[in-house]
């Protein structure tokens, strides 16, 4: 079990600038990747290192043999059409994106190729015929997000004996998290909770949420979305103001104070992101290459927001949790 010190997201915001500084980057006639990030440089920047490194290893070197136009929605998804239509205009040869943005990118391209590095339900959404033939244009990594919503419940109630009442944090905007809220849904059925939805479209809906839901539920989960990741420490503050118990998939969400996550490990899915680009960039078509899911999970614990909100956590799930913060 790895423990270490609490960290602040400054180390993510440092590693992310400088891929921010590339979007200018003129791509010449090199092979040019367009990475749309639906949440911001500080939010994704670590996941677009870790595709960038894989890149590196293939042998794509950044400004040498491939360039990349980094453009980001920040959480909006009112930004998706206005950045996939400056993609087609640029001609880049593949996109990387998350499964959010891709209706909107596959509205103005049909042609140029588009690798999911995280999606939850690619062939349920319509974008993908079957996840071993694709067919069309898109491809990527499955976060196998739904199958992972009852797991999640199991360990809130491991936490919280007296779970009765949860509150679900949703973008109801994003068409992607419906599986993800159905599962749920399944689980707290199964598990005799009620379910209370949290909606939220902008970062303004946020705290208004919150508020309108107050002292209504017992723990909190929040679904996958890049609205959330974006706001993770607001929506912590909330969280931690509101003595709520909370799970989401990210670590990052349990870096930035939240109780616990248990997912797909992101990082790895965007180096397996830079596998997709390698192959498509050599000839592949999208269509012929599998959606893949996750082989790499982690379990987070922050002991420190379980001893701010008085829980006591089995020593038999902190021997369980791949890393334990405190």
């Amino acid at each position: 079990m790895k423990r270490r010190a609490f960290i602040t997201l400054l180390g993510g915001a440092a590693a992310a600038w400088p891929l921010a500084a590339h979007a200018q980057q003129q791509p010449g006639k090199l092979p040019t990747v367009g990475f749309l990030g639906v949440a911001t440089p500080t939010a994704w920047g670590p996941w677009a290192s870790a595709f960038v490194q894989r890149l590196h290893e293939l042998g794509w070197i950044e400004g040498r043999t491939i360039a990349i136009e980094y453009r980001w929605a920040e959480g909006r998804s009112e930004r998706f059409a206005e950045i996939a239509a400056e993609f087609v205009r640029l001609k880049v040869d593949v996109i990387v994106t998350g499964q959010s943005s891709v209706p909107a990118l596959k509205q103005v391209t049909s042609v140029i190729p588009i690798v999911m590095a995280v999606s939850n339900d690619p062939v349920g959404g319509g974008l993908v015929a079957t996840l071993a033939r694709p067919g069309g244009n898109v491809t990527g990594l499955s976060l196998q997000t739904p199958d992972l919503a009852g797991k999640r419940l199991e360990l809130l109630r491991e936490v919280v004996p007296g779970l009765r009442r949860l509150a679900v944090l949703a973008n109801v905007a994003n068409a992607a998290t419906a599986p993800e809220m159905g599962e749920v849904a399944t689980a707290a059925r199964t598990l005799g909770l009620e379910v209370v939805t949290l909606g939220a479209r902008r970062a303004e809906d946020i705290a208004p949420a919150f508020e309108a839901h107050k002292g209504r539920a017992d723990a909190l989960y929040v679904t996958a979305d890049g609205l959330f990741n974006t706001h993770r420490v607001r929506i912590n503050t909330l969280v931690l103001g509101a003595r709520l118990p909370t799970i989401s998939g990210w670590r990052e969400f349990v870096e930035a104070g939240s109780l616990m996550s248990y997912g797909a490990n992101y990082p790895d899915l965007f180096r397996r992101a830079g596998d997709y680009v390698d192959k498509i960039l050599r000839g592949n078509k999208p269509g012929d290459l599998p959606v893949e899911q996750p082989t790499k999970f982690d379990f987070v614990i922050n002991l420190t927001t379980a001893k701010v909100l008085g829980l006591t956590i089995p020593e038999s799930m902190l021997l369980r949790a791949d890393e334990v913060i405190e």
